[in-house]
């Protein structure tokens, strides 16, 4: 169970993708994967089927939060895989398909898998902030609590739901995973060539965002360090209401729409990667970046959620009085010493390749799941 399918170019959905497409190569399982009709479904593959539900997406482009809806005959239509099935895999709990599937799973005694991405966010609109806060408290606490097993991919997040969520067994956290056949570094040569594409000198800095354009992700800040700093290029990889298109910087590009492989030389020509986001554990983009050897910038909030990376990830507050003066500061300073940057890149590839890797993520997904069905069959 995802919100959308990995078309919506969402990061959950990238992992969901994953992980599904991984776990069923192998033959461990038969996967039916249901998702919102707002986007088309991956091509089908041995083992892994889709089912699109009719939705409403109407949430989302009105205030740019994910959140869809899904009609009554596609609810109903869920509840029934749900009870034909020997486990129910949803990531994230609260969207209400997957609050449905729960209530589905538990009347008919099937054991849930929760695979938690988010935490809080931090909205700028009060009203948000609350309306979260308590769906955490009220629904989060109950879906995450009596799973069978509550997984986490970053230490930020699981710490926030262990506030408040009596979990059944002990809750995991499983990183994700890097395509490093996708992302990897490119020589200083192919680097050149790809910034020439790009129409971006070899002394100019440029710097990359990748990920949706909506408040939790900073687009605010980013507006601002743009405009401060135009001898930087900036290229805006995704789509979103926050367009920077809008701004009228002439040091701003957007590229909207990208595969994978079409992102990876975008992370392999930059500089580095900003990414001044709360609220979302630590985003898979920060990990593309790093296993194409491209430093990245991130929030301390971001940078927690992987402690182990402390070494190679660089980090700047966003609390208090004015963040966007901090991170001008920060970036002030890294423009002034580049070659910290650039000793940085193949320590942060490096790391990724030792670090993450998809075959362990869904070795160990394919252990929990298994001993989840293995719970339905006592």
């Amino acid at each position: 169970m995802t919100h959308y399918f990995p078309s919506h170019r969402g990061g959950v959905e990238a992992v969901a993708w994953q992980i599904a497409s991984r776990l069923a190569a192998t033959g461990a399982a038969e996967i039916a994967w249901h998702a919102s009709d707002t986007d088309p479904p991956p091509p089908e593959a041995a083992g892994l089927r889709h089912v699109p539900a009719r939705s409403f997406n109407f949430v989302e482009r009105l205030l740019g939060v994910p959140f869809p809806l899904w009609s009554p005959a596609a609810l109903t239509k869920l509840s029934r895989a749900v009870r034909e099935s020997d486990v129910v895999h949803l990531h994230d709990c609260l969207y209400v398909p997957n609050v449905v599937a729960w209530l589905s799973a538990a009347l008919a005694g099937r054991p849930v898998v929760v695979t938690q991405h988010v935490g809080f966010i931090p909205f700028r609109n009060p009203l948000l902030r609350m309306l979260l806060a308590a769906a955490n408290r009220l629904l989060g606490k109950r879906v995450l609590g009596r799973a069978a097993q509550s997984v986490f991919v970053s230490d930020v997040v699981l710490q926030y739901f262990q506030r408040f969520v009596r979990f059944r067994r002990p809750p995991v956290r499983i990183a994700n995973g890097v395509d490093c056949t996708t992302f990897h570094p490119a020589d200083a040569r192919a680097r050149v060539e790809l910034r020439a594409r790009l129409g971006v000198e070899a002394r100019t800095p440029l710097f990359l965002f990748a990920g949706r354009f909506v408040e939790k992700k900073g687009l605010h800040i980013l507006q601002r360090l743009a405009h401060d700093f135009a001898q930087v290029r900036w290229i805006f990889a995704g789509w979103g209401p926050l367009d920077p298109a809008r701004w009228g910087l002439h040091n701003v590009a957007v590229r909207r729409d990208l595969t994978q492989a079409e992102l990876a030389p975008l992370y392999q020509a930059a500089d580095l990667l900003v990414l001044p986001s709360v609220g979302e554990g630590f985003p898979l983009v920060v990990q593309e970046a790093m296993a194409c050897g491209t430093p990245a910038l991130v929030s301390d909030e971001t940078a927690a959620g992987c402690p182990e990376a402390a070494g190679v990830l660089l980090h700047e507050s966003l609390a208090g009085g004015d963040p966007a003066g901090r991170w001008h500061a920060r970036i002030e300073e890294l423009l002034s010493r580049r070659d910290v940057l650039a000793a940085l890149r193949p320590r942060a590839a490096e790391f990724a390749r030792a670090t993450w890797s998809w075959e362990r993520t869904v070795e160990r997904y394919a252990e929990i799941l298994g001993e989840a069905a293995r719970l339905e069959c006592r």
